[in-house]
């Protein structure tokens, strides 16, 4: 059947009922314009045997997604795969928005288990199995790797307790304590989170749009006293997304610059926002010196300074409307 929700459209299939033996478990995946991927992901998730169902959000697809979504008859497809219940966005809300109304969802439909990820992961078949033989976490997931290269890893992992940052599969590994790195975890790539941590600290902030909302997440579950780890045998492959980060200062250090005035944007009022609430305003002050030397000498833009001064301001103001201006 399918209902409307104020700007969503919801594709609804009746949950099966596995008793109250184990944790219901629902994967939330949030896709935009990359249907092909998305395909090649439910094709993959849907014989997980211990997945009890998936949640796709769709973000107003433009590129034929919403179409496929809605036409697949996801209630009269073999019974032995795993359900797909398929909830579509009134308008684009970034990956922010998408986990913010998937994770919400799920919870209504009796998940006391989310496996969050976006469309463009791909889990290994026994990656859910490994998470899931973890039973005193409350945050936790799976190394993201290069899918051309699987020995590296995509999301670099900064080893806890001090500067170490790992790149490599062998070196994640080999940091890890019974088969885990406690005290970090890379969302939302394949994540797991219970139940009752989202009723503790809530949803994701949904106006950050994208950038910064994932690791907004993880502070505001380490502050309430989540427990976080990454287990280094579970893995998501994933396409490459080159360096996370432009040497600048005489490489002593890195900066996220991104051609895109959208992600730039986002990342310089969420990460002014994330510093200022979960670090202090010292760090948010080092943010904004950092922002301008590397447009000042790095790669000089007076057009940059000014957009991050907009987005700083707008961070501090609590205005979360201002990237809306270059969605298209």
């Amino acid at each position: 059947m399918s209902r409307v929700d104020g700007t969503r459209m919801v594709y609804a299939v009746t949950p099966p009922d596995h008793g109250a033996e184990r944790s219901r478990v629902v994967a939330v995946v949030v896709t935009f314009n990359r249907l092909a991927l998305l395909q090649r992901l439910l094709d993959a998730l849907r014989d997980v045997t211990r997945l009890d169902e998936i949640l796709v959000v769709d973000n107003a697809s433009t590129d034929g997604t919403t179409e496929w979504l809605a036409s697949r008859p996801w209630d009269r497809l073999v019974e032995t795969k795993v359900p797909v219940h398929v909830e579509h966005l009134g308008r684009n809300t970034g990956g922010a928005g998408g986990f913010h109304a998937g994770l919400e969802t799920a919870l209504e439909r009796g998940a006391d288990l989310a496996w969050l990820m976006d469309d463009d992961g791909l889990p290994q078949p026994d990656c859910l199995d490994l998470l899931l033989k973890e039973d005193d976490l409350d945050f936790w997931g799976p190394l993201v790797v290069d899918e051309a290269d699987p020995g590296r890893l995509v999301f670099p992992i900064r080893l806890p307790g001090g500067t170490r940052v790992v790149y490599d599969l062998a070196d994640a590994e080999a940091a890890a304590k019974g088969g885990r790195i406690d005290e970090i975890v890379i969302p939302f790539n394949g994540v797991l989170v219970t139940s009752e941590l989202v009723k503790q600290i809530g949803l994701p902030r949904e106006e950050f749009f994208i950038w910064g909302d994932d690791h907004e997440y993880r502070l505001r579950a380490e502050k309430a006293g989540a427990r976080v780890a990454t287990i280094v045998g579970a893995q998501v492959h994933h396409p490459s997304i080159g360096a996370l980060g432009t040497p600048m200062m005489f490489g002593k250090t890195t900066y996220n610059h991104s051609p895109s005035d959208l992600k730039h944007y986002c990342m310089a009022r969420n990460n002014l926002v994330n510093l200022r609430e979960y670090r202090g305003p010292l760090h948010a002050a080092a943010f904004v010196v950092k922002t301008v030397w590397f447009y000042a000498f790095t790669k000089p833009s007076p057009a940059r300074i000014r957009l991050s001064a907009q987005a700083m301001v707008a961070g501090l103001r609590g205005d979360f409307t201002g990237h809306r201006r270059f969605l298209k």
